[in-house]
């Protein structure tokens, strides 16, 4: 889909020479930052990406383990 948006020059200069460096089309680089901001400020995914990861920690016994992390996670602000 295409869509304009409007980006202060200095901001604009800087996309423009990482998408040189990296060798990637503008859009590219415009779609990757967007997909990025996307997944950090979205609490369904940063919480889907954190199950996923406690769940690959995880081994049967670890029950201590597991309750402490689980009170650390609980007392962080999100």
């Amino acid at each position: 889909m295409k869509t304009a948006v409007s980006l202060p020059d200095d901001l604009f200069a800087e996309a423009e020479r990482i998408a040189r460096r990296l060798k990637k089309p503008r859009s590219r680089v415009y779609s990757e930052a967007i997909r990025e901001y996307v997944a950090r400020h979205d609490p369904d995914v940063v919480a889907a990406k954190l199950d996923e990861v406690v769940g690959k920690l995880e081994t049967p016994g670890d029950e201590f383990v597991s309750a402490a992390a689980r009170r650390i996670l609980e007392q962080m602000d999100w």
